[in-house]
């Protein structure tokens, strides 16, 4: 997944402005106690950023 892909898909599912939030603010224990921004910095997939955050907020599975 690109990076351009991860963010169209927290948008999408969070909104602009919450999306936005939930990266520099939510702590994702999956991925270490990062932040899903400090988990891409690191170089961790976006794919397993975005599986992580829909883990964290019930997103539907069909929608991983």
């Amino acid at each position: 997944m690109r990076l351009t892909e991860f963010t169209e898909l927290v948008e999408g599912q969070f909104g602009r402005v919450r999306g936005g939030s939930l990266l520099v603010d939510h702590v994702l224990t999956q991925l270490g106690g990062r932040t899903a921004a400090q988990a891409i910095e690191d170089g961790v997939e976006p794919r397993d950023v975005w599986r992580a955050l829909c883990a964290d907020f019930d997103v539907p599975r069909d929608q991983w």
